[in-house]
């Protein structure tokens, strides 16, 4: 299976990340894992990996970040069928509680009406918000990040994100990537 992790980046934290996601995987499977800016990426490439780790920031009030929103409805014309979907984004639950991580949300619905799953759902223990169109029975469709507010918590949620997507995708070593 190919795993790579395609990013859409505004002002640098959900790139930033993207990049400490790719290195934590690097880290652990010795493999590289290729990084695509989505401002800069035909959404073709989505359809030459098995295993799609995708962010996105929420804007404003539930919107998704500027490029993804300009290249989203272009994800109907990507074969998606049986990938794998991992989601993690960047939101602010002090200022937008009742949107916070829509953005997951709405890509979730996007990669599942083109048949791929979703993996990597995240315990929304820990937050404060009122409503997100990202949550599923109690858990976020995806790692919720709040570089505002949880800055100091970023880095241990990818580590544990990680570990957890690698563990659904039953990668306990290199040779399973």
């Amino acid at each position: 299976m190919r795993a790579a992790v395609f990013f859409g980046s505004t002002y640098g934290n959900t790139e930033e990340a993207a990049r400490s996601i790719v290195e934590k995987l690097q880290s652990f499977l010795a493999k590289n894992v290729p990084l695509y800016d989505i401002c800069r990426t035909d959404l073709r490439e989505l359809e030459g990996y098995d295993v799609l780790l995708v962010g996105c920031s929420t804007w404003n009030f539930g919107e998704l970040q500027d490029d993804w929103d300009r290249k989203c409805d272009f994800l109907d014309l990507v074969e998606l069928q049986g990938k794998k979907v991992a989601l993690f984004g960047n939101g602010d639950q002090h200022t937008y509680p009742a949107t916070f991580q829509d953005a997951l949300g709405i890509l979730a619905e996007r990669f599942e009406a083109r048949g791929a799953e979703i993996i990597g759902q995240w315990s929304a223990s820990g937050y404060v918000h009122s409503a997100s169109r990202a949550l599923r029975g109690g858990r976020f469709v995806g790692l919720a990040l709040d570089y505002d507010n949880q800055w100091d918590l970023t880095e241990s949620r990818i580590s544990a994100w990680v570990k957890q997507i690698l563990g659904e995708l039953g990668w306990s070593d290199s040779q399973n990537f």
